[in-house]
């Protein structure tokens, strides 16, 4: 992911989904951390709910 796109991707994160920026440290922290694993990393450790997993794949889909 391109760093622009990137930074757009963490804006929405905390923005319009409300994830707290240390939540996405934790996530970032993890050694197998890609910015494509990065939605399932957030869902593994229960820092998204479905639901809010569903909205980061359909952001990541329209964002091509």
């Amino acid at each position: 992911m391109e760093p622009r796109k990137l930074a757009q991707f963490m804006n929405f994160l905390q923005e319009d989904l409300a994830i707290p920026a240390t939540d996405l440290q934790l996530a970032l922290r993890h050694p197998e951390q890609t910015p494509g694993l990065l939605p399932m990393i957030l869902w593994q450790y229960g820092l998204v709910t479905l639901s809010q997993l569903d909205s980061i794949f359909d952001w990541l889909q329209g964002s091509n």
